[in-house]
């Protein structure tokens, strides 16, 4: 998971804002010296920051990230400010990574100017990359989106299909389809090929159980295969639920923080009030005070969410996952 912003500066001037800047967002700020690299401190920060903040000349910029730039899903914003504050200049993930969003703001700060050149953000018109992620969603084929806003550029109507209820005023460029096959853009935790750019949505609970001293790579590689075999998406995923007796698990507890999950442990007597109809074990109950562990854990942490995938159990590991209604709307 990314963290915080990353500032280098090339003159004392540049240095200065580079400071001011962090005072109020954070993050470091590196000078060079004696012994700095420019391409290594890139390739540090690259990977693991939000956003790489150059104060100086946007060459010099673009030639430090160039050998690390790999797709508008996985790249950090860039941003290029001069040493007066005057230009703001977003580089790179302008939607995705959030930079014109991010250039806004620091030109808020310098009292300048953000240049932003994205064509929808000029044009007020629908952006389905920004969109998904104001929505937390995540987008599937990256190099789809620019089809989608070639679209609505061009006067067309784009076709969205998203079977959980979206509030607000729909833009006007986009048309709501009951029919996945119809759309251009797909909303779905499912794995399914049409040819719409498929954005992914986290409403999706795993819920846990698993045998005592199950190492984290067990547990990963039976993730793995349970979403193949159910033909779901694991970026849906947003949390993991199971019973308080694995609290102490640090092959569970590893596996959850590797995907950024809590993850929430219940009582015995909690997760027998989950409702619904769960596929019951005598030896389960036997050991844990409850007759299912994962599909009780996933619905019950989901806010009494539906049980989409019923119990998997391999290797001593189990899954089950539950769907909660997201809460969406057109502002983007």
């Amino acid at each position: 998971m990314r963290e915080g912003f990353a500032f280098v500066a090339f003159t004392g001037k540049g240095a200065a804002l580079a400071e001011r800047l962090r005072a109020e967002l954070g993050g470091t700020v590196r000078v060079p010296g004696e012994g700095f690299s420019l391409s290594a401190w890139t390739a540090e920060n690259f990977p693991e920051r939000e956003a790489l903040i150059f104060i100086g000349a946007a060459g010099i910029a673009l030639r430090a990230v160039a050998p690390h730039i790999r797709s508008k899903a996985e790249d950090p914003a860039v941003l290029c400010v001069d040493e007066t504050g005057r230009f703001v200049i977003p580089l790179l993930s302008g939607h995705l990574g959030g930079a014109n969003e991010l250039a806004r703001l620091v030109a808020a700060l310098t009292g300048g100017t953000a240049v932003i050149t994205t064509a929808t953000d000029l044009n007020g018109a629908f952006a389905v990359d920004l969109w998904a992620k104001k929505q937390g969603m995540t987008v599937l084929q990256p190099e789809r989106i620019r089809q989608v806003s070639a679209a609505v550029l061009g006067g067309e109507t784009v076709r969205v299909y998203c079977p959980y209820p979206v509030a607000g005023e729909r833009p006007a460029q986009v048309r709501c389809v009951d029919c996945n096959a119809e759309a251009d853009v797909l909303v779905s935790f499912r794995k399914e090929e049409t040819g719409a750019l498929q954005l992914i949505p986290r409403v999706l609970t795993l819920g846990v159980g698993c045998r005592r001293g199950t190492g984290a790579d067990t547990l990963e590689r039976q993730l793995h295969l349970f979403c193949e075999e159910r033909g779901v998406h694991p970026q849906a995923i947003c949390r993991a639920a199971t019973i308080d007796l694995k609290q102490d698990e640090d092959g569970l507890l590893h596996f959850c923080r590797g995907h950024g999950w809590g993850p929430v442990f219940y009582r015995a007597e909690e997760l027998r009030k989950a409702e619904g109809s769960f596929t019951a074990s005598a030896f389960v109950e036997a050991k844990t005070g409850v007759d299912n562990v994962c599909e009780r854990a996933a619905v019950l942490c989901s806010g009494g969410g539906t049980l989409t995938e019923s119990k998997y159990a391999a290797e001593g590991v189990t899954f089950a996952l539950a769907e909660e209604q997201p809460e969406y709307d057109w502002s983007w």
